[in-house]
């Protein structure tokens, strides 16, 4: 019984690895050796065949990109939820508008007018930017939480 199972998962497997191969434009033909072609009874194949399958792994491997590229974005968005860095240069406190810029490059602006903090200035401390349900929250060495908007370039 279990034998009855090998010889598909076999042939299966050879087409993924021999389309994995592939060139983008090349058939699963031309990526396979005569032999290996043979072996994986895919001589017996029409031509008209031939060319469904090979459709039919361009499909999939294009499937296989756009997944790859949504995961990418996904990890991109998720890089913005945490940004740990420091102050570029001195932080002397919140003055109601107050643009920080961090090491790592990217600036963020004050975003309640209402929140003041003075304090005595302190060079390049560390601050962190979470992102939250209600927008993004910094934290810097020393000061209370407050919320900040990003700027954009």
């Amino acid at each position: 019984m279990k034998n009855s199972f090998v010889a598909p998962a076999l042939f299966c497997a050879l087409v993924f690895f021999a389309y994995l191969h592939a060139q983008d434009e090349g058939s699963i033909k031309q990526a396979m050796s005569p032999e290996e072609f043979h072996k994986a009874g895919l001589d017996k194949l029409s031509d008209e065949e031939l060319r469904n399958l090979d459709r039919w792994l361009r499909g999939d491997r294009e499937k296989t990109a756009k997944k790859e590229a949504t995961k990418v974005a996904k990890t991109s968005k998720a890089k913005m939820d945490l940004i740990v860095s420091r102050v570029n240069g001195s932080f002397g406190g919140l003055g109601g508008a107050t643009i920080i810029e961090l090491e790592d490059g990217t600036k963020w602006k004050q975003a309640n007018a209402e929140d003041r903090f003075r304090g005595s200035p302190v060079d390049h401390p560390g601050a962190a930017v979470l992102r939250g349900v209600f927008g993004y929250k910094m934290r810097i060495e020393g000061v209370p939480e407050f919320y900040v908007d990003p700027v954009k370039r």
